[in-house]
């Protein structure tokens, strides 16, 4: 007795993007495009040296803040990976109440928006800014969307984060967004056509999470389809069913 076989289906197989490539490299301060940051680069290039001299320095807390896409928490990343290992922990606003206690361990804290931080969590780092202000081999970099002054946080963080050093951080003009993008082809190993980048910026959001995103769906479609990052190819992938309009 022999059994049929099932119909072909008429529906057309569901459509497969190559997720577990083209993933982004950690963030570094290679991948960096300072921009008018230097100042604020050096200084967080160098705090870990700074940490490890006979004489460790005065200023041991960093407050950096900028407008969101300027780059504060590419920045924070790059200094956890800089330190290495347990040395460093980064918390934010989704971190549990533990990541912000002190360790003797740790040598580098480093946290991130801090206006949007729960009022416990902002105990907890005026604790933690106190522990690390009286042990001279550890550092604290807060960022956060405003200077300290203006921060809707309660007053005496407000006043200790104004304590230290504090940075804006620029955010990066036309010239310096291109270079971003072509840092992050480089890095992925895609090559990257120059027509590219421009158009991004003409026709798309022009701060660096959109950019990112939208760059990295067209990395993830031309690892699908096989083909190499080009213009043609990011307007394919703009008239495609699932973004449902043509491209400009």
């Amino acid at each position: 007795m022999s059994s049929l076989a099932p119909p072909p289906s008429s529906t057309p197989p569901a459509r497969q993007l190559v997720l577990d490539l083209g993933t982004p490299p950690p963030a570094t301060f290679d991948s960096f495009v300072t921009g008018a940051n230097l100042e604020l680069v050096a200084q967080l290039r160098g705090l870990n040296e700074a940490l490890g001299a006979s004489e460790p320095p005065a200023d041991r807390t960093l407050f950096m803040w900028g407008s969101g896409g300027s780059g504060r928490s590419h920045l924070l990343h790059a200094l956890c990976h800089a330190t290495g290992g347990n040395r460093a922990r980064y918390a934010g606003p989704h971190s549990p109440l533990a990541a912000f206690e002190f360790s003797a361990d740790v040598t580098i804290y480093a946290v991130d928006d801090v206006q949007a931080l729960s009022g416990a969590q902002q105990v907890a780092l005026f604790n933690l800014f106190n522990e690390v202000r009286a042990h001279a081999r550890h550092a604290l970099v807060v960022a956060g969307d405003a200077a300290p002054l203006g921060l809707a946080v309660r007053d005496d963080l407000r006043t200790r984060l104004g304590w230290g050093l504090v940075y804006q951080v620029a955010a990066l003009d036309d010239d310096g967004k291109i270079l971003a993008l072509k840092n992050a082809a480089r890095a992925r190993g895609i090559a990257l056509a120059d027509d590219v980048p421009p158009y991004l910026l003409t026709h798309f959001k022009r701060d660096m999470p959109s950019l990112m995103a939208l760059f990295d769906a067209l990395d993830r479609f031309s690892l699908e389809q096989k083909r190499a990052v080009t213009l043609p190819l990011l307007r394919a992938m703009l008239a495609s069913p699932e973004n449902g309009a043509a491209a400009p």
